[in-house]
């Protein structure tokens, strides 16, 4: 089961992502950080990965979902600890990772 833990400071919202990523945690975790975006309007999102054991194709939904939506307010999103199968598709969608 995937969780999700918050912290906040400035313009910055980062999330730390654990567990394993699926169809149906990828829908939880959507509704948890959008309800935060919507809340605190960060300039910039981190979504850490560090804490992932398993990710499918909808954990990579998930961060091109956040990409266009911070896209649309002009904003930032950065992906830290990208595991490397989806390294290349963040590259393709022009997501910056670390």
């Amino acid at each position: 089961m995937a969780q999700v833990m918050f912290t906040s400071a400035d313009d910055v919202l980062a999330a730390y992502l654990s567990g394993e990523i699926d169809h149906h945690s990828a829908q939880m975790l959507r509704q948890q950080i959008d309800a935060e975006l919507s809340a605190r309007m960060p300039a910039r999102l981190i979504l850490d990965f560090g804490g992932v054991t398993f990710m499918d194709s909808s954990g990579v939904g998930l961060i091109l979902g956040r990409a266009r939506r911070m896209q649309a307010t002009e904003g930032q999103l950065v992906v830290q600890q990208a595991p490397d199968s989806i390294k290349k598709m963040l590259d393709l969608a022009r997501v910056e990772y670390q």
